[in-house]
């Protein structure tokens, strides 16, 4: 955070907590508080995860291409250009400042829902490597459990969730490419 903010994590938060939220493959996310009182949540790449991406991406190309040149039958699935696409896409999600522009976008969208709130982003604390958003406290969308005993009923909830999913893709042209319950929260309201 301090390589890439060019601060000190106490000159930018009021509390941050190290011990992460929540962690994948490329990232993990760190709650905090900014001086301003605003609750947020940080997502914060791996070191160096760009690089082996970059070497796991080059290991993949090389058993492709010899895959293509040994078996022909493999190579009208293109396995290259299968790993040309996902060397592109991996690309993208290695950059936080496309995901920023891509959150602002969804908010924009959704902005006059009663139904879909999209975090706020915190351009200012934002990088290539460092995503700076609203915190949003809420039950994820695959915790049954805590669902059944809050007594949530369901059906608006999906109702509600379908409909964001058709608009995304039938009004708006563009859409939540990764919708997993873990990124779906149940607000209080």
């Amino acid at each position: 955070i301090r390589k890439e903010l060019g601060k000190d994590i106490g000159q930018i938060f009021l509390s941050f907590d190290k011990k992460p939220l929540a962690s994948a493959s490329i990232s993990q996310v760190h709650k905090g508080t900014l001086k301003n009182g605003k609750k947020v949540a940080v997502k914060v790449q791996r070191p160096d995860v760009k690089k082996l991406m970059e070497t796991d991406i080059e290991i993949m190309f090389y058993v492709a291409k010899l895959l293509e040149s040994r078996i022909p039958k493999i190579k009208k699935f293109s396995p290259v250009q299968v790993i040309e696409e996902f060397s592109k896409w991996t690309e993208k999600e290695l950059d936080f400042k496309k995901e920023a522009i891509n959150a602002k976008i969804f908010a924009k969208n959704f902005s006059e829902s009663k139904t879909v709130k999209i975090p706020e982003i915190y351009s200012d604390f934002t990088t290539g490597k460092i995503l700076t958003m609203e915190f949003i406290d809420g039950i994820e969308l695959h915790n049954i459990k805590e669902i059944k005993r809050k007594k949530i009923n369901l059906i608006p909830l999906l109702n509600n969730g379908f409909d964001a999913v058709l608009t995304q893709v039938f009004v708006h042209g563009f859409f939540h490419a990764d919708p997993h319950p873990g990124n779906i929260l149940i607000t209080k309201d």
